[in-house]
């Protein structure tokens, strides 16, 4: 149609083509175009309403008429190519020479179309040094994005940099993390699916496979598809096709009886209710994915199915549709096929021309063409006129204009939609989430259950409404789709050797380690005062160990102490009552009731042993241990010196017992006794014990006990004790043959014998018991040298004066009686 200002348009009339055989002895024929492809007419009727309506209206261009030039791009590269250039330089040969340039017969101002993105790259390469603009209502590629190569490119649907992230944070949200991908092999589905995956690796995303189909491909190839699907581990499939594509690709898997998977489609299908009604055996039932938002334009649906037949021999294409849409011919042929007769009805079809789905892309076009308007009517002036109505030549003098004008326009439709441009020449990225629902009469609805704004953060741009979804086979619980499952909290992912890292094996965390987060790629460990728990997910406070009053062990050996600290008092009640007699009075009856003084308090110092360590108690154990300990040897000491010094004080000539009488006996203890408090009051000047937490003895347990502080300090205090032992030990054995009735220095030697027998097996015993069972062997070699002691010094004289009392006499203990050595 003619007009003022020319627009060009390029559609796909057809789907495919047929190429004839070169044999290289005449010019090559043009391709032969089949398959009619409706929706290549009802883009075209989208432009020609919007041109009729902008004819039509008195505030938009006004005085000049929009007319166009559409041709059939057939599908193909090149011949989308060679039409392009036939709507940029026309046709006719006209003469250069002119006085006005920019006057002579003007071709096309803009272009709109095409509908694929190879296509339009291809469009865009050739006419962009001319700055035409190029405006697609469908081509998503990102690349064409890239105004150094696509200068004069722009477009009113969404690129696909924000379709390809939307889908992999769509699959990101059901928790799919294993699937496959198909892609048409063209720049929109190259392109589309490498951002896809970009995106799918940064949100731990894999692919178990990714393959491209084009609807040429020879039959064995389209079959290896089908066998990888099915040989397939993954049951949810991105397929980032075009509409031709899918439609090929579903009667495929409906020949192979490929149901059962759960398909994520981008813009170019999903919304396509051609490809829903010719779905097979619905195995598309219950698919996801992204397409443009819904949209009606007022009028737009009566227009195009207004369609009036034209005259067969003036355009040829026309009549093809008219004769394909009614099943008719305009000359009457052989067969059963009626004849056209210009009056048919529309209303009485029913096909993919009769389908609205793909309105929201009408609508595309309808702004395409609006965008082109609004630029010219700036670009012109225009007021309630406009200052030129000369042909325009866009090759020479205003194209850079125009486009430069397109990319500042903003302006609203007369639905209220926002039509702008970034700097990219794309439109504001938004899509609705459909999902395929079969409804009671198995026709598919296409159900919107959420939207993504790429204007919004990026925390919000994925927002699902609180919608039932149909899933694939129709199924209601979201399906399953993973390599491994999930590794629960406890555990940790570790990779499979040569396998996606999708693929993981769950190992249990180690002691000590947790994991509380499902999927974990690491195990942390617990604080040193914390153990992990049975199911390894959470650190739980160790247990602290210590020799406890409330438990067994603990109880006897505090009864053992208390049993011996009253047999302690029994005996010294029983001397005291008795210390009159010779028994008593023998061997320096003073000495014996400091030796019953310290034995009392070497019982009861072993109660500093038991319950919870602390700074004044581990202080007090071995301090108290150490100093009792040696006022007793030195006791022992001075009571085997006496026994040593009364024989020698009983040989003619002899004054020995002078040089050791009681006052030298007291101060004896007293000396020894002082060098351990002075030792003692080093070691806790220097170093001090102190309450330490045992960690490393036990994994899952912290053992509170007394660390020595100085090792030096304690084995100091442990040495001397040993040495007045061994020292009295000694003089004791010298002395155990001594005539004597009730010779002492015998029982001194046993009770010597056991102390140190006691403590020598104490050493190896305290090293290796672990734990509380250290304190407890502490205690019990506390315990069990003090008994000794106790025993064999006190009990024989106990029972000469309780059973015995005839043998309680000096004489008797003088060894001048009758009786017999005891």
């Amino acid at each position: 149609m003619e007009g003022d200002i020319m627009l060009g348009g390029i559609f796909s009339f057809h789907s495919r083509w047929e190429e004839g055989q070169n044999t290289f002895s005449h010019t090559p024929l043009p391709l032969q175009c089949i398959r009619l492809n409706f929706r290549g007419f009802q883009y075209t009727q989208a432009m020609r309403f919007a041109i009729e309506e902008i004819n039509n209206s008195s505030d938009l261009l006004p005085g000049i008429s929009l007319g166009y030039k559409i041709y059939d791009s057939c599908g193909s590269i090149a011949r989308a190519v060679k039409v392009a250039l036939a709507l940029v330089n026309g046709n006719e040969m006209v003469s250069a020479s002119s006085d006005k340039p920019c006057t002579r017969p003007a071709q096309v101002q803009a272009i709109m179309g095409e509908t694929f993105s190879s296509p339009c790259m291809a469009i865009a390469t050739v006419v962009g040094p001319f700055y035409i603009p190029l405006i697609s209502h469908a081509a998503t590629c990102a690349c064409l994005s890239d105004k150094t190569k696509y200068p004069s490119f722009l477009r009113t649907i969404p690129s696909d940099n924000y379709q390809s992230r939307a889908l992999a944070q769509l699959v990101k949200h059901f928790g799919w993390t294993w699937v496959g991908a198909l892609r048409t092999n063209d720049d929109y589905g190259n392109n589309g699916m490498a951002t896809f995956t970009a995106t799918a690796q940064r949100l731990g995303i894999c692919l178990e496979y990714s393959l491209s189909v084009f609807r040429t491909d020879p039959p064995d190839k389209i079959q290896k598809v089908m066998d990888t699907i099915k040989a397939s581990t993954s049951k949810v499939i991105v397929a980032f096709l075009s509409a031709s594509d899918m439609h090929m690709l579903t009667r495929k898997l409906s020949e192979n009886n490929l149901t059962g998977y759960q398909w994520v489609g981008s813009e170019g299908w999903i919304f396509d209710s051609q490809i829903a009604a010719t779905g097979g055996h619905h195995v598309l039932d219950g698919a996801i994915g992204l397409s443009i938002p819904k949209a009606q334009v007022s009028g737009m649906r009566e227009f195009m199915l207004d369609v009036k037949p034209l005259n067969s021999s003036s355009n040829e294409m026309f009549t093809e549709f008219w004769e394909t849409l009614f099943q008719c011919r305009f000359k009457k042929t052989a067969g059963n096929q009626r004849e056209c007769t210009g009056q048919e009805d529309l209303t009485e079809v029913q096909n993919s021309f009769t389908d609205m789905s793909l309105m929201p892309i009408f609508n595309n076009v309808y702004k395409g063409v609006y965008a082109v308007a609004h630029a010219l009517h700036r670009m012109l002036s225009c007021n309630k006129t406009c200052n030129n109505k000369e042909q325009l030549d866009p090759s020479m003098c205003t194209s850079p204009q125009i486009l430069r004008h397109i990319q500042q326009i903003q302006f609203k439709t007369k639905e209220g939609d926002d039509v702008y441009f970034n700097e990219n020449g794309d439109p504001p990225a938004k899509y609705e989430i459909i999902n395929w629902q079969p409804n009671k009469n198995g026709i598919v609805d296409f159900v919107a259950v959420g939207l993504y704004d790429a204007s919004l953060p990026a925390d919000r741009q994925l927002i699902l409404h609180n919608r039932s979804l149909i899933w694939a086979e129709n199924s209601q619980k979201v399906p399953q789709s993973v390599c491994s499952e999930k590794c629960h909290p406890g555990t940790r992912k570790v990779l499979q050797k040569g396998k996606p890292v999708c693929c993981y094996d769950c190992l249990r965390c180690a002691e000590g380690e947790i994991s509380n987060i499902a999927d974990s790629i690491t195990c942390e460990e617990c604080q040193p005062d914390y153990w992990s728990n049975e199911r390894r997910d959470a650190c739980v406070k160790k247990e602290a160990e210590f020799l406890s009053y409330k438990e067994i062990l603990g109880a006897l050996l505090t009864s053992a102490s208390l049993l011996g600290t009253f047999m302690t008092a029994v005996v010294a009640f029983i001397f005291f009552r008795h210390r009159h007699t010779p028994i008593v009075r023998a061997n320096n009856s003073e000495l014996s009731f400091l030796l019953l003084f310290s034995l009392t308090l070497c019982f009861l110092c072993s109660l500093t042993f038991i319950g919870r360590p602390s700074e004044w108690s581990c202080m007090l154990r071995h301090t108290a241990f150490g100093i009792t300990f040696v006022l007793c040897i030195s006791c022992v000491l001075g009571k085997t010196i006496v026994v040593l010094m009364a024989f020698r004080a009983t040989l003619p000539g002899s004054n020995v017992m002078k040089w050791f009488g009681p006052t030298q006996q007291k101060l004896s203890v007293l000396g020894f006794t002082l060098i351990q408090i002075l030792i003692c009051i080093l070691w806790l000047t220097i170093s001090p014990p102190f309450p330490f937490k045992n960690l490393k003895e036990f994994k899952n347990k912290i053992i509170l006990e007394c660390a020595f502080g100085s090792a030096v300090g304690f084995w100091a205090v442990l040495g001397y004790i040993g040495l007045l032992a061994m020292f009295c030990f000694v003089l004791a054995f010298l002395a155990r043959k001594l005539p004597d009735n009730f010779n002492e220095a015998k029982f001194i030697t046993f009770s010597m014998l056991i102390f140190c027998a006691v403590w020598i097996t104490f050493i190896p015993a305290y090293v290796s018991s672990p734990g509380k069972f250290s304190v407890a062997v502490e205690i019990f070699a506390i315990l069990a040298s003090t008994f000794g002691l106790l025993i064999c010094i006190f009990v024989p004289k106990c029972y000469i004066i309780l059973l015995k009392p005839g043998k309680n006499t000096k004489k008797n203990i003088m060894g001048k009686g009758a009786t017999k050595s005891y």
